[in-house]
């Protein structure tokens, strides 16, 4: 496709909820952080290379007697505190501004586990109670 040669009204999406259809055989609980599996279905996090964080689930979804897509959980991108990997994978105040990766649907760890688990996305600070991440689509205030 050629480069524009004039003006462009390009459109803007407002708001940053999206609904992603639920994998079969799946729960995600309110607060969890959501992956998008190969095929676009969103499931819970989990340590599986080729998944892609995509957000916080804002509600929890029950998909576990339905087919892939039969329902759809509301997904927010923006800064989420989870919980901290442990040991070797602890994230400290040193990773701040590094990628960290999706242990499970509610905790981070400071390397990928020789590429096991997916990118969660970029940690913005630590503290006593956990880790916050920067995660998924277009997060705004960064």
């Amino acid at each position: 496709m050629a480069a524009l040669s004039a003006e462009r009204n390009t459109p803007r999406r407002t708001g940053d909820r999206f609904a992603r259809p639920v994998k079969g055989g799946v729960k995600i609980w309110l607060g969890a952080l959501v992956c998008l599996d190969a095929n676009g279905f969103a499931v819970p996090g989990a340590a599986v290379s080729t998944l892609k964080a995509d957000g916080r689930a804002h509600e929890t979804i029950d998909n576990t007697a339905g087919a892939d897509g039969a329902l759809a959980v509301g997904v927010r991108p923006g800064i989420y505190r989870f919980d901290n990997s442990a040991a070797g994978d602890a994230i400290a105040a040193a990773d701040i501004g590094n990628p960290c990766y999706v242990v499970d649907d509610h905790t981070v760890a400071k390397t990928s586990n020789s590429n096991a688990r997916p990118q969660a996305g970029r940690i913005c600070d630590v503290d006593a109670q956990g880790v916050w991440v920067a995660i998924g689509g277009p997060v705004y205030d960064l």
